[in-house]
């Protein structure tokens, strides 16, 4: 038993340092995603390892433990409650009616349509974004189109499709394939019944993993090719989807400083989603993004429909007139900006290995 309790200090070490070796490769990427697991199994090894006294060495193994705790939980205690913010959930006269989106990774070889359909009409979102969508989500969701008459549609067959339904007016909408030309975001301008505007982007960035992207070039490319579209964008702005990332990782970190927006997950929760069916190998890979103006009342997963993720609920609202977020929002310095330009180029540059995908 004192093997394999060595084993396991041993293992946790590496799965701790392995994130900070400056390497796009997966296997120095993926480690990011199990934090919270490493956590636990970190305090479970720590507790468990007081039943192993067997030498000195045991002092310098259980501290390390304990050492390996206190650095992911430093980074761990800002997603939950326990993290102190200051919290702004009620609206002032100024602001806008409150507005609800849902953001679903629907997985494209999921085939019980109804399911989500059936979800939208319970919870009867202002807006929302689908991603894996293809031709056959895409007729699917018809059903829902005289509700959403808003709609803009990138339907494609390699999971990466992506499609936008708003019962709000849509005055303007694009897809931005910003560093390869089968992944897609969507930029789209909407105006609200009570008169105010933003912007809302979809984006679906690939993964890096030993089956799919072996670096997180394009993917890190992607979040901060978006990140730099936002900063020019004078609206109040909304980001959510499948970031294929963590919030707490660097490129992540990045993003929100090169784009000015705030995480409505510190002081809050983790809001895991990825995978649905394994509670306890559960990630919080669909992110949420928002510039200062707008307020999250809600943020929240939605119950199970098919697909291998959750979906994601927000409730919002926008007041121009309330700075009391500002303070929340960190901005990149040069060196952190020239980092941004240079990941962006380096994913433009990556050769993807994604194949056209479809169902015998």
């Amino acid at each position: 038993m004192w093997e394999i309790y060595l084993v396991f200090v041993v293992l946790l070490l590496i799965l701790t340092v392995l994130p900070k070796v400056p390497s796009s490769y997966w296997i120095f990427r993926v480690a990011d995603f199990g934090k919270i697991q490493i956590n636990h199994f970190a305090i479970i090894t720590f507790i468990v390892g007081f039943l192993f006294y067997k030498n000195n060495f045991w002092w310098y193994s259980q501290t390390l433990l304990l050492l390996i705790i206190i650095y992911h939980s430093i980074t761990l205690i800002k997603y939950t409650r326990y993290y102190p913010v200051k919290r702004i959930e009620t609206s002032t006269q100024s602001a806008s009616n409150t507005l609800k989106i849902i953001s679903a990774n629907i997985y494209q070889f999921n085939t019980e349509f109804h399911r989500f359909v059936d979800l939208i009409k319970k919870n009867d979102p202002d807006v929302f974004l689908t991603m894996e969508s293809n031709k056959d989500w895409e007729k699917a969701l018809v059903v829902l189109e005289n509700e959403y008459p808003h709609h803009h549609k990138v339907a494609l067959e390699n999971t990466y499709g992506m499609h936008f339904y708003s019962k709000i007016r849509l005055e303007n909408a694009k897809t931005h394939f910003f560093v390869a030309d089968d992944i897609p975001s969507i930029e789209a301008h909407l105006r609200t019944e009570d008169g105010f505007e933003f912007v809302f982007f979809g984006i679906h960035p690939p993964p890096p993993s030993p089956t799919e992207e072996k670096t997180s070039k394009e993917r890190d490319g992607d979040l901060l090719s978006v990140a730099k579209r936002i900063k020019e964008i004078k609206k109040p702005v909304i980001v959510v989807g499948d970031f294929n990332n963590v919030a707490w990782s660097k490129s992540s970190v990045l993003f929100r400083k090169i784009s000015h927006l705030i995480d409505p997950r510190v002081g809050k929760a983790f809001i895991s989603t990825f995978h649905a069916k394994y509670r306890l190998l559960r990630f919080p890979i669909d992110l949420m993004f928002h510039s200062e103006h707008i307020f999250i009342k809600e943020l929240k997963t939605l119950e199970k429909f098919g697909s291998d993720h959750l979906p994601v609920f927000c409730e919002f609202f926008i007041d121009h007139l309330n700075d009391r977020q500002k303070e929340k929002i960190e901005k990149a310095d040069s060196e952190e900006k020239a980092e941004a330009n240079e990941m962006i180029e380096e994913g433009k540059n990556e050769e993807g290995e994604r194949d056209a995908v479809t169902e015998d």
